[in-house]
Order: C-alpha cells, then structure tokens, then sequence
C-alpha cells in the first residue's frame, strides 16, 4: 500500500551549554491508509519529539516528513494543509472549560469557515462515533477523565484527517478506560482509512497496533514477532 506518512533520515538535535542532545536519530518510517502504528519506549526516549515531526510542529535538524508526499519540513504552502490532514491527540484532552461538548468538537470546523449547517450534522457524527451523544450539552468538568478524552477524539477526527498523532492517549487514564480509549482509536482508524501514529509506553496497549515501533535512546526500529512477544511477556 503506498504510505500516506513517510518520515525518511528523520533527525532532531536540541543544542544545550553541555552540548548537543540528539533527541531522534536517523528515523525511517512509513504509514498507510488504515493502519495504526504504536512507537513504545521508556520516558525520554524521544516519543513525543518524533510525533511532533510527524505532526508538522516542529522540523527536523535533518530528514525530512512528507505527507501525500509533499515535505512539511520545509514550511511555507505545506503548513496549510496541517489543519486539515493531520489532526493530534495529547495526553490530556485540552477542552474549553466553558464550551460544552460539541462545542468544543465544532471548534477545528469553526477555523475553517465550515458552513453552518455541516457543522451541526459533522459534530453529530463525531460525537456519536464516540459514543456520546447524549453527551452533547454537558461541559468538560461534568464529564469524566474517560469521557473528556472521547470529546478530543471526536474534535480530532471531525475534520476526517488523513492522519492522527496520539501522544500518551491513555497516560491520564486507569488502565481499564486506558484500554477501552485504545480500542476506540484503533477502531476509528480502521473503519475511516485514518494513518495513524500512537506513542505509549504501556505494553498493554501494544496489542491493539498493526505494527509496534520501538524507540531507544533515539534511535527507531521494528519489533518482529518474537521481540513483540517477549516483550508482551515481560509485563
């Protein structure tokens, strides 16, 4: 399948008055249309400098990341399609305190002048392939942790991104609702053809992913089978 994400050479270097830091070294990777890749790896390994590449935050020191095979690393016309191709989940949900629940998923359609009446039946959906429809009118603080992270699923995919970075999703969550939020992810992203890239370093959550990544002072490589299983077993 072509990859609708491609990171090739992909390295980024933070300077420091003790020297340079190289936080991703060298990074290859390829994602398409439906599939879920999972990057696992300790705290500071370089999980959320690598998603943020992908994301189109932040450019790496070398490399480049192409999406539809246009550079984003270079800035300038690529950066507009960010908005609509590319949607991030964050470890918390980052919702308005004051804007209800569909209120805060109108919030991307909202930016991007989408007409009135789409947005209504756009908000609908999301909210309902989250399963909360119900919960349309209530705000933030009347939802639970579990709940609130569904809200900023649904804002994420309201859009129908191509591609969906989700760093530590369940980081905030016990790990039941942990689970059930990777479930809904992976289920989302089969159903709609998304691209998606998940870091976590929870091992439960690894046999949810297509393929599992792994990231090691940097440096990122494949985890086959075997290093999968062991890996599965060691937790």
């Amino acid at each position: 399948m072509t990859a609708v994400l491609r990171a090739e050479g992909v390295t980024r270097v933070f300077p420091s008055p003790a020297g340079d830091v190289t936080a991703v070294r060298d990074a290859d990777l390829a994602v398409s249309a439906g599939e879920l890749v999972v990057v696992t790896g300790r705290s500071g390994s370089g999980k959320t400098t690598l998603l943020t590449m992908l994301g189109g935050l932040d450019r790496p020191t070398e490399g480049r990341v192409l999406l539809d095979d246009r550079d984003l690393s270079g800035g300038g016309d690529a950066s507009g399609v960010l908005g609509e191709r590319i949607a991030s989940i964050f470890q918390t949900s980052g919702l308005l305190p004051v804007l209800s629940a569909s209120e805060n998923v109108e919030v991307p359609l909202r930016i991007r002048r989408v007409p009135v009446a789409d947005r209504e039946e756009r908000v609908r959906r999301a909210l309902d392939a989250v399963g909360l429809a119900e919960h349309a009118r209530q705000r933030p603080a009347e939802l639970s942790g579990g709940q609130q992270q569904r809200v900023g699923i649904a804002r994420a995919l309201v859009m129908d991104p191509a591609v969906l970075i989700a760093d530590e999703p369940t980081a905030q969550l016990d790990s039941e609702t942990g689970a059930q939020i990777m479930d809904l992810i992976a289920g989302l992203v089969h159903q709609r053809g998304t691209a998606a890239v998940v870091a976590t370093h929870d091992a439960a959550m690894l046999t949810r992913a297509d393929r599992v990544l792994e990231l090691h002072d940097g440096v990122l490589h494949e985890l086959g089978p075997r290093a999968l299983a062991a890996k599965l077993g060691a937790n």
